[in-house]
């Protein structure tokens, strides 16, 4: 994910502050790592936009997905071990026209090229990423 200004990059903000969290965690005896997914709904604001794509419900906008370091015993949090931001690509729209038969069929192709996609690049993928 890029900002405007092209020297500007999200993992390069983000790094240094993972870093200085990992760090932290190997002081730590007992570390939770938890991961949340965070939808930047920016509602009906259209997709073309640079970065943008589809979040559900009909909004658009980016994802992004954060694993935070807590320290159980101390009711602390440590820091953010991880983060990754990114967008969805915006589906094909079906034809007006579509015949139920016609919608049937795309759905079912769509459910078999789901299941044979690599565990790597689903979005739930994520969630083991962070570890």
């Amino acid at each position: 994910m890029s900002f405007a200004n092209r020297k500007t990059e999200f993992s390069r903000i983000i790094k240094p502050h993972c870093q200085m969290t990992s760090e932290a965690v190997e002081e730590q005896e007992l570390v939770l790592c938890i991961g949340d997914t965070t939808y930047l709904d920016y509602g009906k604001i259209k997709a073309k936009r640079e970065g943008y794509g589809p979040t559900g419900n009909g909004g658009n906008g980016l994802i992004l997905h954060s694993a935070l370091a807590i320290a159980p015993e101390q009711g602390q949090v440590i820091g953010l071990l991880w983060q990754k931001l990114w967008n969805r690509e915006a589906k094909a729209k079906p034809p007006q026209d579509e015949t139920a038969a016609a919608k049937k069929q795309r759905l079912a192709l769509a459910r078999k090229a789901a299941r044979q996609r690599l565990f790597k690049d689903k979005e739930s993928y994520r969630w083991v990423e962070a570890l």
